[in-house]
């Protein structure tokens, strides 16, 4: 089978989104697949190369505006791929715009991973194309079935509908040495880009009610705010922040740490694959109910708690009910170990996929 897949940026470009399309492309090449993904080039060139089997084309970048990238090559880049099926990854506005423009006649699916939250100009412009694009798709994939229920695009078109979730290979997470080093107070641990919807400062604002360690890893444009709000809050050696951590000591980063917390607190944290990679290395997990797919992922009370977003209160009390009973914590973890081994891994989602691919082509 010939596979596109179409989005703005791929691996080693970082991101949950990037990351899912280099696993599901990588897993499809392996399985024997002919996989080419179309994306722009930061560095403005257009560049070819294959990488693990998988054909990867970059057009050329002229600038970014409000998060996308625009490409006046892409259009044409895409009109030149003669795939079987094609697979967007939503939302990118240029990626849709070029399969409506140049791709039509063809099959597509649509890996909807988020709203558009924040871009309300942008959405003004571009509503009615996008929703003509996701009904002309054979087939959309939301992340959560919560995530169908809550979003205002994807509730007319809930029949059009398959639940994909995204994946982790569990084995990564699996019985490794610690990163950083114990400390005598259990370890929280946050890890993720720092942006608005991550919610952290809702986490640091209930730092001072735990006697705890808090771990952030990851970077982004509200680092050096979120770094001013703990010393404000006084924190001092209660709160690190590790910056970037690379893909081989991530796993390690996971195993330094008691609990897991991923405080969102908005749609744009569409699920939260963190809590994934978490779950896999046998944390209980933290998160918030924000109509998304971070409530799906973590079942309360059952591989962790799910709390109300902006509430530092109740945040700081879920984190003190497991701080005081690490033996509910270690069952809790156990529990998503094993909901990641039996509903998350890469061979779940290739199969997934690979079914609706064929189920589309062999429809007449």
């Amino acid at each position: 089978m010939r596979i596109l897949h179409v989005y703005k940026d791929y691996h080693p470009i970082l991101g949950g989104i990037e990351n899912h399309v280099k696993a599901l492309a990588e897993a499809q090449a392996a399985a024997g697949h002919e996989v080419t993904v179309l994306v722009t080039n930061p560095g403005r060139e257009p560049t070819h190369e294959t990488r693990h089997g998988v054909r990867i084309i970059r057009t050329w970048r002229l600038a970014t505006v409000a998060s996308t990238p625009l490409s006046p090559g892409f259009p044409l880049a895409l009109r030149r791929q003669r795939p079987d099926i094609t697979h967007l990854h939503f939302p990118y506005p240029v990626g849709e715009v070029s399969q409506w423009l140049t791709g039509r006649g063809r099959p597509y699916v649509i890996t909807y991973h988020s709203d558009v939250v924040k871009q309300k100009t942008l959405l003004r412009l571009y509503g009615p194309l996008m929703r003509r694009v996701l009904r002309r798709a054979n087939r959309i994939l939301p992340t959560s079935d919560r995530y169908v229920a809550s979003s205002p695009f994807l509730q007319p078109l809930a029949g059009h509908c398959t639940v994909v979730p995204l994946s982790v290979d569990p084995a990564l997470f699996v019985n490794q040495p610690p990163l950083i080093p114990p400390a005598g107070v259990p370890t929280l641990l946050f890890v993720g880009r720092h942006r608005y919807y991550k919610g952290v400062s809702t986490l640091l604002q209930a730092m001072p009610q735990l006697n705890a360690r808090l771990l952030i890893g990851g970077d982004g444009p509200l680092r050096a705010t979120w770094q001013a709000e703990a010393q404000q809050l006084d924190l001092g050696d209660k709160v690190q922040f590790l910056g970037q951590v690379s893909d081989d000591d991530l796993p390690r980063l996971y195993a330094s740490a008691d609990i897991f917390v991923l405080p969102a607190n908005a749609r744009a944290e569409a699920f939260g694959k963190v809590l994934l990679e978490a779950m896999a290395t046998g944390l209980p997990c933290v998160t918030t109910e924000v109509g998304t797919g971070t409530s799906y992922v973590v079942q309360d009370e059952i591989t962790g708690l799910v709390v109300p977003p902006l509430d530092p209160a109740g945040l700081a009390h879920a984190l003190q009910r497991l701080l005081d009973n690490p033996t509910w914590r270690q069952q809790l973890g156990r529990s998503g170990r094993e909901r990641v081994q039996n509903e998350f891994t890469p061979p779940k989602m290739l199969t997934r996929v690979t079914t609706i691919y064929q189920d589309i082509l062999h429809t007449p």
